[in-house]
């Protein structure tokens, strides 16, 4: 089953990124007339087995919004309590260009990479902060012990999300019983809502 997986992933991020070149060009130019250089974001994520990688994003944030995010005590607060995300509309640290990169999921896009090398799988649990992993209690390594994915059963709701501890049940949930023709309905769900796009959140 893993090596299918792998082989899956591979091929299934190669054909999304030569589909998707002409937006993700499109974005990286945004960024670059919008906000300058640095085009492309790192954000530090656990992986399988709690290895931290960099998930790739259009960076679609000020350069120094992460000093922000520490300085700023109100802003962490509600980063906090919003599942450790701010809702689009209400951060201020999001660009322009950012907002709309966001809305239509185009930001995401680099994170196919992360699954050509393995760091993310095409389907799977989202990818966590350390900070995360308070909010999985006792199923914690168990998360660690998988590889995160760029689509997954909580992302799949859209727009209709919900926060933690809703969230972490269904990842789990997902994770014990994954199979592929359960990822085949995920990513199925998954189209309509990218093209749905975010909205303000």
């Amino acid at each position: 089953m893993g090596v299918r997986r792998r082989l899956v992933d591979i091929v299934a991020a190669v054909v999304l990124l030569v589909i998707a070149a002409p937006l993700l060009a499109f974005g990286m130019i945004a960024v670059l007339v919008g906000s300058g250089r640095p085009i492309f974001f790192g954000h530090r994520r656990l992986g399988r087995d709690g290895r931290p990688f960099e998930c790739w994003k259009l960076r679609t944030m000020k350069i120094d919004a992460e000093d922000q995010l520490e300085v700023h005590g109100q802003l962490r607060t509600e980063y906090r309590q919003n599942g450790f995300k701010i809702p689009t509309d209400r951060d201020p640290r999001v660009t322009r260009v950012g907002r709309v990169l966001r809305r239509t999921y185009v930001d995401e896009l680099p994170q196919l990479v992360n699954v050509l090398g393995g760091s993310m799988s095409l389907v799977g649990p989202r990818p966590i902060v350390e900070d995360e992993l308070d909010c999985f209690g006792e199923d914690s390594q168990e998360l660690l012990s998988h590889t995160p994915g760029l689509f997954g059963e909580w992302t799949s709701l859209g727009r209709d999300r919900p926060p933690y501890p809703e969230r972490a049940r269904l990842e789990m949930e997902y994770l014990r019983n994954r199979s592929l023709a359960r990822d085949v309905r995920i990513l199925l769900r998954s189209i309509p809502v990218v093209l749905r796009g975010q909205g303000g959140g």
